[in-house]
């Protein structure tokens, strides 16, 4: 990416957004332009009458690795400074009425998992893996996967996806249910745009309302009601003031295991 372009892409055709995040050199992790961009693509992408349905994607060989472990290493924040309320990537908490497919690229791992567990649906490249693995850098994976990965897989699973840290597989990931669908090597954005086609050829605004309805009637807590966000908001205060938050980035970018203190 030069300097010249923006963090992240839109483009739209044929009644969909595509927004592909584009910071391919880093993996397309995610600092404060990204998701001021990203924020800024979905939200017009929302209130665009033409847009019916909205893929997002990566630039490059990964989907999203996640937060900038060197911004935060370095004690900058990721977040769009303006919208502090849409969070990770401006998207995780950036509720639109559109169903939104994650077209997962790459490397997905970490924040990059959160986005596609935000995402109505989701298209996964049969090389590409998901997962959690925040513990493993003494953080906690607080854009949402914890309050999302228990709802969408079983709770045991749930756990041993977060407690581990390790990675999950596009077979594993289908078999989960955690993806739509599987794509050949290189097209799952093709694949995506593809059954975005499929959706937006319905009528929009029982598309749209079926949407509402499919998340309000669902249990009481979703992974998106500010009740369960303080209690995640709670819990990464906890987590992110401690020594091991700030030994986890630093190992990883001095390329070294990490020392944990527990504290």
């Amino acid at each position: 990416m030069s300097p010249s372009e923006p963090a992240a892409l839109c483009e739209v055709h044929d009644h969909i957004a595509v927004v592909t995040l584009n910071r391919p050199d880093a993996l397309n992790a995610v600092n404060s332009a990204l998701s001021a961009a990203a924020g800024a693509a979905l939200e017009r992408a929302a209130a665009d009458p033409e847009v019916r349905v909205v893929v997002i994607t990566g630039a490059g060989r990964g989907f999203c690795a996640g937060a900038d472990l060197e911004e935060i290493a370095a004690g900058r924040s990721v977040y769009d400074p303006d919208h502090r309320e849409w969070d990770f990537a401006g998207i995780v908490r950036h509720w639109i009425g559109k169903p939104v497919i994650a077209a997962v690229n790459g490397f997905a791992l970490g924040g990059g998992t959160e986005i596609v567990l935000a995402a109505d649906l989701a298209v996964i490249d049969e090389n590409a893996a998901l997962g959690l693995p925040e513990v493993r850098r003494g953080l906690l994976a607080a854009a949402g996967g914890l309050l999302r990965i228990h709802r969408q897989v079983p709770a045991k699973i749930a756990a041993e996806i977060v407690f581990t840290g390790e990675s999950i597989s596009a077979a594993r990931a289908y078999e989960l249910g955690l993806v739509n669908k599987v794509a050949p090597a290189g097209t799952a954005l093709a694949v995506a745009v593809e059954l975005a086609g499929v959706i937006a050829a319905n009528a929009p605004v029982s598309v749209q309302q079926s949407k509402k309805v499919l998340h309000e009637s669902a249990a009481s807590d979703t992974g998106w009601s500010p009740g369960e966000w303080e209690v995640n908001r709670a819990a990464a205060k906890v987590v992110l003031s401690s020594a091991d938050a700030k030994e986890g980035p630093r190992a990883f970018t001095a390329k070294r295991e990490p020392r944990w203190t527990g504290r």
